[in-house]
């Protein structure tokens, strides 16, 4: 029930929350986990920068990370559900504990559905536009730094296209053209694995 409601909230609500309220809470454990991994060669340059506001690339993918988790929690149920009965009565008639016949019958079998789910969740992360111009800090700057603000495709695009001309604009154009390209693509590919295991279970099940 709790995940079919979060799948009916709109992007806009998520974003209000992440800058209002993730956003502030989260500043202190940016400056704990910088602190704690100040020492670490590699990983004091990835978690180093966190911004007094909050709003980082941290941030933005914790707040993605929550609205795209509805997505493939359903399609995950989904699929789980279409594990034939006689395959799971078969791992318990042979001794399985709850734990081994999910190992054992449902997970392979339910492979395909669950990839095909987090691609589509991928495929709508990187197509989502108002959370993410909300708290990614909108710094349009390439860095390896995980708690600094940044930029993404879609937020430049609905952040500038308004007042953009000429040539600008058409970078901004080409920006959408290559975002469509490769949402399209990722769900392509996700639609084909669902199809392989649709066919697969009607072969299963005749």
């Amino acid at each position: 029930m709790l995940i079919d409601l979060l799948s009916s909230v709109p992007s806009v609500v998520f974003g209000l929350w992440g800058i209002l309220v993730v956003a502030p809470a989260i500043t202190g454990v940016y400056t704990n986990i910088s602190s704690a991994l100040s020492g670490v060669p590699v990983l004091r340059t990835v978690f180093s920068g966190a911004p007094i506001s909050g709003r980082s690339f941290f941030t933005a993918g914790l707040i993605l990370a929550i609205m795209i988790t509805p997505i493939i929690t359903s399609i995950t149920r989904e699929t789980f559900a279409t594990v034939p009965r006689a395959q799971k009565d078969a791992a318990y008639a042979l001794g399985a504990t709850n734990w081994e016949m999910i190992r054992g019958s449902v997970l392979p079998f339910s492979r395909s559905g669950i990839v095909a789910g987090v691609l589509l969740g991928f495929g709508r992360a990187i197509g989502e536009t108002i959370a993410v111009a909300l708290v990614i800090g909108s710094s349009p700057q390439i860095t390896q730094r995980l708690f600094s603000s940044g930029d993404a495709l879609s937020a430049v695009i609905a952040n500038q296209f308004g007042e953009s001309t000429g040539t600008y604009q058409a970078a901004l154009i080409g920006m959408g053209v290559l975002l469509f390209v490769i949402t399209l693509v990722i769900s392509a590919f996700a639609r084909a694995m669902i199809a392989r295991a649709e066919r697969r279970i009607g072969a299963e099940s005749v």
